[in-house]
């Protein structure tokens, strides 16, 4: 029963899931956050979810570090003193 059902998964068309989350960033948004709650929910997803978008998404890697950097303006300037 089991098979059956993961075959006829297998052959569902998902090309209209996919053109309605480019004609409405709020759906892509929407199933994003879903999967970053069910990864950030099972211990160890985040860190395969984050290897495989270093290894595979070099592209959207790169994006993440550079917001993960430390601005150089701001030195070692506590927020509470404005180095927000």
């Amino acid at each position: 029963m089991k098979t059956k059902t993961l075959k006829k998964q297998d052959s569902m068309d998902l090309e209209p899931f996919y053109q309605a989350m480019e004609d409405d960033p709020s759906l892509l948004e929407e199933a994003f956050e879903t999967l970053l709650e069910m990864v950030n929910s099972e211990p160890g997803s985040a860190k395969k979810l984050a290897l495989l978008i270093k290894e595979d998404f070099h592209d959207l890697y790169k994006e993440i570090a550079e917001l993960c950097k430390p601005d150089q303006d701001k030195g070692n300037t506590p927020s509470c003193c404005g180095g927000l």
